[in-house]
């Protein structure tokens, strides 16, 4: 299992421009892919339970990935979050 966090920078949090982007990105591997804030965790594979999260700006989120190609996933959705959140 491969995981990393990240602070939130987008003022908005996550919002549904960068959700769809990154729910897309973790959809390309056949990895479980799960995100988790506040106690509380979601697929990162399904838009709605990312924005049922409500991730405010400067808040932490945890990712995990767990599968056949988590190495490759866990790098891809940290650049994803690097680039758009």
């Amino acid at each position: 299992m491969k995981s990393f966090t990240y602070v939130i920078k987008d003022k908005e949090g996550i919002h549904a421009r960068p959700a769809g982007i990154v729910v897309a990105e973790a959809k390309k591997f056949a990895s479980t892919v799960s995100i988790t804030n506040k106690g509380k965790t979601a697929d990162l594979k399904r838009i709605f339970g990312v924005m049922g999260l409500c991730v405010k700006s400067g808040e932490e989120v945890s990712v995990s990935i767990e599968g056949a190609d988590e190495e490759a996933a866990a790098t891809a959705l940290l650049k994803t979050f690097q680039e758009n959140l």
